[in-house]
C-alpha cells in the first residue's frame, strides 16, 4: 500500500508539471522507474498506458478552461500516434541490457535542454495568432511521437517548445493542445508495448498508482497553467531528470569513477545556480 502511495504521488507530481509545462510527465515518470530498476520497455509502457487515463483527464480539463486547438490537434495527434506505435515496437525489439545507456542518454538531454530552456531562456516573442502549416505540423507530430515511446518521453519536450517558438499560439493554447493530442499518442503507443510484450509482463500496480496520481492532477493543472511561473518549475524538473540519470549517462559514454563524481557535482552545482537564476528574474519580472 505505502508503494501505490508513492508511485501515485509520483503520477500527480509529473502530471502536474506536464499539464502547467505541456511537458515532462513521460520523462519525470520514467525516469523515477528507471531509478528504481524497472526495465526500459516496461517503464516506457507503464507510463503511457496509464498515460491514455491522465491525458484524456488533462485533455478534458483543458478543454473546459478554454486550451485547445482542435485544429492542430488533428494534424498533430495521428502522425504522432503512428510515431509512438512504432517508437513502442522499437523499444521492446532492444534488450534491456542495451536499451538502458540509450534512453539515459536521451532523457539526460532533454533534461538539459529543458533546464536550459526554462531558466535561461529569454521572454517570448509577442505571440501574433496565425495558422500553422499542416506540412509542419504532420511531421512534428510523428517524429516527437515516436521518441516519445522510444525514449520514454518527448512528446511535449520537442512538441511544445518548437510550437512556442513559432509566435503563431497563445501559450496555454499551446499547452492545451500539446496535452490533449497526446492521448492518441499514449494509446497508440500502448497498442504497440501490448502486442510486443506479454500482458502479464505488465506492472499493473504501476499503471494504476500513475494513473490514480495523473488524474487527480490533471485538473488543477490545466487551472493553474495561467498562473504558475512556469520557469521556477521547468527549471527544477530538468535539474532533477539530469541528476537521476546522470550516473548511467557517465557509464554509457565511459566516464567513471572521480570524474564521474565530479562532473555529478558539477551537474548538482549547474542546477543550483540555474535555480536561483529562475527564482531571482521571475522575482524581478513580477515586480516591473
Amino acid at each position: 500500500m505505502q508503494n501505490f502511495i508513492l508511485l501515485a504521488l509520483m503520477g500527480l507530481i509529473a502530471q502536474l508539471v506536464d499539464g502547467s509545462l505541456g511537458m515532462a510527465y513521460g520523462v519525470t515518470s520514467t525516469t523515477l522507474l528507471l531509478s528504481l530498476g524497472i526495465t526500459p520497455a516496461l517503464a516506457s509502457a507503464s507510463v503511457h498506458i496509464a498515460e491514455v487515463g491522465t491525458t484524456f483527464a488533462s485533455g478534458v480539463s483543458h478543454w473546459k478552461f478554454g486550451n485547445v486547438d482542435w485544429v492542430k490537434v488533428g494534424w498533430m495527434a495521428v502522425p504522432g500516434g503512428i510515431g509512438a506505435f512504432f517508437g513502442a515496437a522499437v523499444l521492446t525489439s532492444v534488450s534491456a541490457e542495451a536499451a538502458a545507456p540509450l534512453v539515459a542518454i536521451f532523457l539526460f538531454c532533454l533534461g538539459a535542454y529543458i533546464l536550459v530552456r526554462f531558466s535561461f531562456r529569454r521572454r517570448e516573442r509577442p505571440v501574433v495568432v496565425k495558422p500553422i502549416a499542416r506540412r509542419f505540423l504532420a511531421p512534428l507530430g510523428f517524429g516527437a511521437g515516436f521518441l516519445d515511446a522510444a525514449g520514454g518521453g518527448g512528446w511535449g519536450p520537442i512538441s511544445t517548445p518548437t510550437l512556442l517558438s513559432s509566435g503563431r499560439m497563445e501559450p496555454r493554447k499551446v499547452v492545451g493542445t500539446v496535452d490533449t493530442s497526446e492521448f492518441v499518442v499514449a494509446s497508440a503507443a500502448s497498442v504497440g508495448f501490448l502486442l510486443a510484450l506479454s500482458f502479464t509482463e505488465v506492472p499493473w500496480n504501476i499503471v494504476g498508482a500513475l494513473l490514480a496520481g495523473g488524474v487527480v492532477a490533471a485538473p488543477v493543472a490545466a487551472w493553474v497553467v495561467r498562473v504558475l511561473p512556469a520557469r521556477i518549475l521547468g527549471t527544477a524538473v530538468g535539474g532533477i531528470i539530469l541528476l537521476t540519470n546522470a550516473r548511467t549517462f557517465m557509464s554509457a559514454v565511459g566516464i567513471e569513477g572521480i570524474a564521474a563524481d565530479l562532473v555529478y557535482a558539477a551537474i548538482a552545482a549547474v542546477w543550483l545556480a540555474a535555480l536561483v537564476h529562475a527564482v531571482l528574474v521571475n522575482r524581478r519580472a513580477a515586480a516591473t
